[in-house]
């Protein structure tokens, strides 16, 4: 199946998706698509040709998505939070020739992006949907397949340059069709697109998997998270998707009767610590619904079962997603053993663009490597460890930050709270430990220290231990622990200084 093929699903007359209080039909979308779809062929996208959206979360992107997908271009969805060094590496990376976006940029404010004049043509995303007199564009020759490359998905380059994941037609709704089998999602729901839209989390949860359910998209686009709470309840929003910023919000600020409509709070990005799965719950009785993914899968690969949660765990592998845990040597450990998660099916992805060095070492013998450590329980359900960059190798024994950060969330006072490796003369490496504070209390680090040892074995207890106002982000909600590193450094520099 074709990525635009998906706005089949929905009845006409059903909504389709809400922007700013607008509605707008499953009519009307497919409607704006054929706009879409004749303006971007009459200004000389063809098949095969990169097109680049930089912008933030409108009907229009999700209009873009599919008009661009009808015309067999290949998307490539770059983080509005970017600056133009980086959106300039993205666009000569990807050799896009197009570029959408409701913020032109002036290419001779900079030397690297001098080479983009007169080789990218820039289009307004917001009136391309606009009926502008352009003929028909004709329809893509039946010899295009599913098979065919759909949309190129930049990695967040914590490490090195970002490199540009190449998912398929048949990648990305083969995806949604296995969400679909688990979460079940119908034409009543109403679902919270939260997360960016540039986001393989959200074009796969957001996007792709209610359009094949015909349901009703919301989205959310302020720049105050609190506002999140008043969203889910004046449109009484059934599925909600949530990374661990929200998840937080919610529960300092949300009552049990705004999110009544609710039956599924589900959490993707990165893992949440078992103390706020357990407040959460408690607090709205409703169950966490976590599943794990990367961009080189499309990007689910495995959720809870809505009837069998099990709390701190990623779940079950989706229909027709098979996963292995194996050692360093590639061969499979037995469960409770904790192992590199590998994966294998229809939605993993063709490859790095460009880059055959980066792609054949994560595809291997048919499996994607994802760099996460896992443990499989006697149940089957999958546990995330932690990253293996992110493992700390002190003295020989393997430590892994999130199970420090685990402990780290029980302590009264502690908000959040992240654990990074830094360098040791004796040990090799050892845990640093930043953390915020709810209200921005003072809490002693020597007895958050005792409480640690005491609940961890001596070796896994971090050295150092710094306070901050606010943790770096990443654009999927995750910790930015390459940014705590910088932090870490500088403040090592500046204190070598004095």
């Amino acid at each position: 199946m074709l990525v635009h093929e998906l706005l089949a699903y929905g009845r006409d007359e059903d909504v389709a998706v809400v922007d700013r209080k607008k509605e707008i039909t499953y009519r009307a979308l497919r409607q704006a698509v054929t706009v879409c779809r004749n303006n971007l062929y009459a200004a000389g996208v063809r098949r095969g040709d990169r097109i680049a959206i930089f912008s933030r979360k409108t009907v229009n992107y999700i209009v873009s998505y599919m008009a661009i997908s009808s015309l067999g271009a290949i998307v490539v969805p770059i983080n509005i939070q970017l600056s133009i060094r980086e959106t300039a590496y993205i666009l000569k990376s990807s050799g896009s020739t197009f570029l959408l976006t409701s913020r032109p940029f002036d290419w001779t404010a900079k030397e690297y992006t001098k080479e983009f004049i007169g080789t990218l043509k820039q289009l307004d995303i917001e009136t391309c949907s606009i009926p502008a007199g352009a003929p028909p564009a004709p329809p893509l020759p039946a010899y295009f397949k599913a098979c065919e490359p759909y949309i190129i998905i930049y990695t967040s380059g914590t490490t090195g340059s970002p490199k540009g994941a190449v998912l398929s037609h048949n990648n990305i709704t083969c995806n949604a069709r296995q969400v679909q089998e688990v979460l079940h999602i119908t034409r009543n729901d109403k679902i919270l697109c939260i997360l960016p839209m540039y986001h393989c989390f959200c074009l796969c949860t957001g996007i792709m998997n209610p359009l094949l359910a015909g349901a009703k998209i919301v989205l959310f686009d302020s720049y105050t998270l609190k506002d999140v709470v008043k969203c889910i309840r004046d449109y009484e929003l059934t599925v909600v998707y949530l990374v661990p910023s929200i998840c937080t919000v919610l529960i300092q600020t949300a009552t049990k009767k705004d999110l009544a409509t609710v039956r599924y709070t589900i959490l993707g990005g990165t893992t949440l610590p078992l103390h706020l799965i357990e407040v959460f719950e408690a607090k709205f009785g409703l169950s966490i619904i976590e599943g794990y993914g990367l961009s080189e899968a499309s990007p689910v690969v495995a959720v809870n079962p809505p009837a069998k949660v099990k709390a701190g765990s990623i779940g079950l592998p989706l229909p027709g997603v098979k996963v292995r845990i194996v050692d360093e040597d590639g061969y499979d450990v037995p469960n409770g053993t904790a192992g590199q998660l590998i994966v294998q099916g229809k939605n993993v992805m063709q490859g790095y663009w460009h880059q055959p060095g980066a792609t054949s070492e994560t595809l291997r013998g048919g499996w994607l490597y994802t760099g996460d450590i896992a443990i499989c329980d006697t149940d089957n359900y999958l546990h995330i460890v932690d990253r293996i960059k992110e493992m700390i190798i002190s003295m020989g024994e393997n430590i892994y930050p999130r199970e420090i950060e685990e402990v780290l969330y029980q302590y009264p006072g502690i908000k959040e709270g992240a654990v990074i490796g830094i360098p040791d003369t004796v040990r090799g490496q050892v845990g640093c430990c930043y953390y915020t504070t709810t209200d921005n209390t003072e809490i002693s680090q020597r007895a958050l220290k005792k409480f640690l040892q005491e609940n961890l074995a001596l070796f896994k207890v971090p050295k150092k231990y710094y306070k901050i106002s606010e943790m770096p982000r990443m654009a999927s909600g995750k910790i930015a622990k390459l940014a705590l590193k910088d932090l870490y450094n500088r403040t090592l520099s500046d204190t070598s200084k004095k």
